[in-house]
Parts: C-alpha cells; sequence; structure tokens
C-alpha cells in the first residue's frame, strides 16, 4: 500500500464480547484503545426498538455477523448511539465519532439537531453523522411516525439542519415540520454542522442527491460498481463539486469457517490494497468478527495496525 488507510473500529453488535448493558463501559474503553493504537475513527449504530420484523428471516448463524435487515434477534442491545459518543468524546482527544444509522426520522428535527450539535462541539468538530431511514416497519409503528413517508422526512431534516446551523432567528414551513422565529444556540462546531455521510444499498436517485448536497463522505452497503460512480460523479460535477471531495469508506470480507468461530485477520485485510485502488481510504472492523476476549481489543487495534501500514 502506498498510504496507510484510516480504520474505523466497529463498537456496534459486540455482543459475543460484551452483554451490552451493565458492561457497557467496555465500549468506551474500546475507543481510547482503538486511539492510542492509532485508529481513525469509532463507529456506533443505533435502533431505539425492535420488533417482530427483526428476526423475520431467522437470525444470523454466526452471532459475531452482521446484523442485517429481518436476521437479528430482537433482544439484541441497542444502546443510545449518541450518550455512548458523547462518553467517548469526553475521554479521547482525536479520535472521529461516526453515529452511524442516525434513523432521523423517528425524532423531530429541532432535537435531533440540538443533540448533535451539542455532541459535535464537545468532541471539537469530530462528530460524522450518517443520517438514514432504516428499514423496520415495527420500529416506526411503535414510535407512531409513518414508515411510507420516512424518505421525505429525512429530505426534511436535512433542510432543517442546514438553516439551523446559520444565524437564528430560523424559520421553517415544510411538508411535516413548521416554526417561526427559533433561536438555536449554541451551533455546531464548524459552520456548515457535523459531517454527514450518506450510505446502503443501490446508488438510488435519493442517495445521490443528498451526497450532492449534503455529503462529506460515502459509505456504501458493499462496492458500488463503475456505473454508480459514474453516476454520482456526474452529479457531483454538474453542482460544482468533485467526486473527490468525498471519504469513501469501505469494509474488509469476513469469512466464518463456521457458525462457532472467528474469522481470520489477515484474510479480512486482503481486500484494502484493491479497495484502496477504488479510492477507498477508510475501513470498517468489528472486533468480535476476529477475537472473542473483551481485554483483548487494544491488541486487536496494533494488529490492524501493523498489518495495514506495512
Amino acid at each position: 500500500m502506498t498510504a496507510t488507510p484510516r480504520m474505523q473500529l466497529v463498537l456496534s453488535e459486540n455482543w459475543t464480547m460484551t452483554g451490552g448493558r451493565v458492561d457497557l463501559p467496555l465500549l468506551v474503553r474500546w475507543a481510547r484503545e482503538a486511539e492510542d493504537a492509532g485508529f481513525d475513527s469509532v463507529m456506533i449504530s443505533e435502533h431505539i426498538v425492535l420488533g417482530p420484523d427483526a428476526g423475520v428471516n431467522g437470525v444470523m448463524g454466526n452471532p459475531r455477523d452482521w446484523a442485517l435487515p429481518g436476521n437479528q434477534d430482537p433482544y439484541m442491545p441497542w444502546p443510545n448511539s449518541l450518550m455512548l459518543l458523547s462518553a467517548i468524546a469526553a475521554v479521547t482527544e482525536r479520535v472521529r465519532l461516526a453515529a452511524s444509522a442516525v434513523i432521523a426520522p423517528l425524532r423531530h428535527p429541532l432535537l435531533l439537531a440540538r443533540e448533535l450539535g451539542t455532541l459535535d462541539l464537545l468532541s471539537e468538530g469530530r462528530l460524522m453523522v450518517l443520517p438514514n431511514v432504516s428499514w423496520s416497519r415495527d420500529e416506526y409503528d411503535a414510535l407512531g411516525v409513518p414508515f411510507a413517508r420516512r424518505g421525505r422526512l429525512l429530505d426534511e431534516h436535512l433542510e432543517v439542519w442546514a438553516k439551523l446551523w446559520q444565524a437564528s432567528p430560523v424559520s421553517h414551513e415544510g411538508e411535516h415540520y413548521r416554526f417561526e422565529n427559533v433561536y438555536f444556540e449554541p451551533k455546531a462546531y464548524r459552520t456548515e454542522g457535523p459531517r454527514l455521510c450518506f450510505g446502503g444499498a443501490g446508488m438510488h436517485a435519493a442517495m445521490v442527491r443528498r451526497l450532492v448536497r449534503y455529503g462529506h463522505a460515502f459509505n456504501p452497503l458493499g462496492r458500488p460498481t463503475g456505473e454508480e460512480m459514474r453516476v454520482l460523479g456526474e452529479a457531483m460535477k454538474e453542482a460544482g463539486r468533485d467526486v473527490s471531495e468525498l471519504e469513501m469508506i469501505g469494509g474488509v470480507r469476513v469469512v466464518f469457517p463456521d457458525d462457532r468461530s472467528c474469522a481470520d485477520l489477515g484474510a479480512a485485510l486482503d481486500s484494502v490494497p484493491e479497495q484502496m485502488e477504488m479510492g477507498f481510504t477508510t475501513f470498517c472492523v468489528k472486533p468480535s468478527q476476529f477475537i472473542d476476549d473483551p481485554g483483548g481489543v487494544g491488541g486487536f487495534c496494533r494488529d490492524v495496525m501493523r498489518r495495514v501500514s506495512g
């Protein structure tokens, strides 16, 4: 490799190493260990509640695997991501905080902007947010939010946030949210607000539109095709931007030998050089996919950095 990739430690879903309840402070410790080892960022995803549709397709065979839509145990822990990242911000100095899969439509945009802006200030601009709509109709139903409108709700969140980072007072008259002459202080760390990332499966029109207008990073589910990147590049160019402005976030290729074992780290990292040639610069790794020892995360992080820095 000609450059050292940025590595991102995934702190969600590591429940083969921690129960996610009384030992939740372990995640904060792991974030410090990741920073000490040279990791660039830590990432936490979220759900507010789960319903029966969480496991409608059956739970994944190996509990270390990623929790995909419809294949997770409804009892899976999902602690509040922004609270956890606040705790991490208080004990770290450099590592970036990736609030991944923040399900924006489940909150009011004023409330969520307040939470994000405060966390961005606490961390001195280290926050990166991936706002999305998620997939669980049961979750939307439990919170009384119309599932079919989730995309339009997210778009209005983004519009409101962009206004709130500017000078007060702020007014908004939209399809779902309305307010007049609100004073929103303090603002986020940067004048344009926290860094925003968008991602998911496929290069659909809404994702392209959000990336072009608001995006600082792109985290696709899998690897985008050449045609998909061409579409994104052309849309960025039409808006006076260049696709090279986007931080490209990838992952590692994980293969479990069976449903009881961890994956091999070396084999998983083999795909990193190829992805870097495609323009990816940041790579997510979930420690519980490779180790079972909660006391070994610091050593795991150092091992990762040795391997990718060679």
